[in-house]
């Protein structure tokens, strides 16, 4: 297996960088599709006979899992390479998907739970994280255009996977053409099945076009000296074990951690929530399935697009500030949204979207300010600590705005008044994160690492 070693992937003299995005996006969007589970959440409940917590529970699994796994196995992807890891994200995911397939077929939801949910989850986190610290390494005049580029495909592949699995769905279901039709259980397993193959292929192309930048490079005209005149940004390393002992790591973690809360109360609950925002005395509500539907494609393309925009403004205008947009200015909206979101269905699609744009935005910027704080040595490895704070707000974020609406009334009944407590819960979080982000300042050197050869680094990580 020496073809998969990070030896075997050092670029040659001459080498265009910009081939690397492609390969980061090959596999990103693949994983992605993890946003478009709701395709088919309908037809596992009818075909296992379960309730939408328990079929939701395949999610959540699938969640936890990336933001462990990416924790634990952040410095062996940095050791390893992306290659090995590329490809061992793509063998775990589309297995998780043929386990699933396999208890689709044969009744077994604990099977889906395993595969698509353990299997796939770590997957996920592995293929999360390798084509991002690659992309820090070859971009380092420009961090935060590079890990938008790459975790823009992220928040895109459920663009790409809703449409295409909702024609599989179709083209598998002879009963397509009914009326109130639901996708049938052998539907799914085939779009499983054929989901497994697709992406592996994709995967497959990103782990063997990826390459690494060999020891020394830089990008023509660029200046590593010229990164000192921004404070937050180091030219200096820290380590994956050192860096968890920084206060600067918790502060960023807190950050994310509200950041990432606030936004998936408004994903986890998007076409319920717009409904009952505009539903009138008479329990009846002037936005129909259609447009509620139509709301949260608005949402998939700000969530995507923000995780470019503003990882790329962060270039211009710094991490620290540009979280301070995310955080602040967010809270300002969840105040608006809680207080006067019903007014008109204009100014509550707008100001769900941009909020829903600071979540994506969150997540590309993290690894850039990660490399501005802690150097690019093990920068994988520590963005997989990081991502420990999605694992925790996977769960926080549900478990908060669900809480609230079952003790306001009865699911279809709600009204914009319900969602209050969550959306200024919300913006107490918010605060929170903007204050731990406040306290971000340079790391101590007592924490960088000697100047010495990284190769010996690498062996000692």
């Amino acid at each position: 297996m020496s073809w998969l070693s990070r030896d075997r992937t050092i670029a040659p003299p001459r080498f265009n960088r910009w081939l690397i995005p492609p390969a980061a996006l090959a596999v990103h969007l693949c994983i992605g599709q993890a946003y478009a589970t709701s395709v088919y959440k309908t037809a596992l409940v009818t075909h296992f006979d379960a309730s939408l917590t328990q079929i939701g529970i395949i999610f959540s699994i699938a969640i936890v899992m990336l933001g462990l796994s990416a924790a634990v196995l952040g410095t062996w992807v940095d050791r390893n390479g992306p290659r090995m890891a590329m490809f061992t994200s793509a063998l775990l995911w589309t297995s998780g998907f043929l386990v699933g397939a396999l208890g689709i077929f044969t009744n077994q939801l604990w099977l889906v739970y395993l595969g698509y949910g353990f299997i796939g989850g770590i997957g996920l986190g592995i293929g999360y994280i390798s084509p991002v610290s690659t992309l820090i390494k070859w971009f380092p005049d420009r961090p935060g255009l590079a890990t938008g580029m790459a975790i823009m495909g992220f928040g895109g592949g459920a663009l790409v996977a809703s449409p295409l699995s909702t024609q599989l769905l179709r083209l598998y279901d002879p009963d397509s053409g009914v009326e109130g039709w639901v996708a049938s259980g052998d539907a799914v397993g085939k779009l499983f099945l054929t989901l497994a193959a697709v992406y592996l292929v994709y995967m497959m192309f990103g782990a063997f076009t990826i390459k690494v930048p060999a020891e020394g490079w830089r990008p023509a005209g660029f200046d590593p000296a010229k990164l000192k005149t921004r404070k937050l940004i180091t030219t200096d390393n820290v380590s994956a074990a050192n860096a968890i002992r920084t206060p600067q790591f918790w502060f960023v973690w807190i950050a994310l951690f509200c950041n990432v809360t606030a936004g998936i109360g408004i994903l986890e609950q998007a076409s319920p929530m717009i409904q009952d925002f505009f539903r009138g005395a008479d329990g009846t509500t002037a936005v129909s399935v259609a447009v509620a539907g139509g709301f949260v494609g608005l949402l998939s393309i700000g969530n995507m697009g923000g995780r470019f925009l503003w990882s790329t403004a962060s270039d211009a205008i710094g991490r620290k500030r540009i979280y301070m947009v995310y955080l602040g200015v967010g809270a300002v909206l969840y105040v608006v949204l809680a207080l006067a979101g019903s007014s008109t269905t204009l100014l509550f699609v707008a100001m769900a979207v941009i909020i829903i744009s600071f979540y994506g935005g969150g997540f590309s910027t993290a690894p850039a300010y990660l490399r501005d704080l802690f150097g690019t040595f093990q920068v994988g490895a520590i963005h997989g600590r990081l991502l420990t704070a999605w694992s925790a707000a996977g769960i926080a974020g549900p478990l908060i705005v669900n809480a609230f609406l079952d003790s306001q009334g009865t699911p279809g009944e709600l009204t914009a008044g319900a969602y209050q407590p969550a959306l200024l819960t919300m913006v107490v979080l918010l605060i929170i994160g903007f204050i731990a982000n406040l306290l971000v300042k340079p790391v101590d050197t007592r924490f960088h690492e000697p100047d010495r050869n990284t190769e010996h680094l690498v062996k000692e990580a």
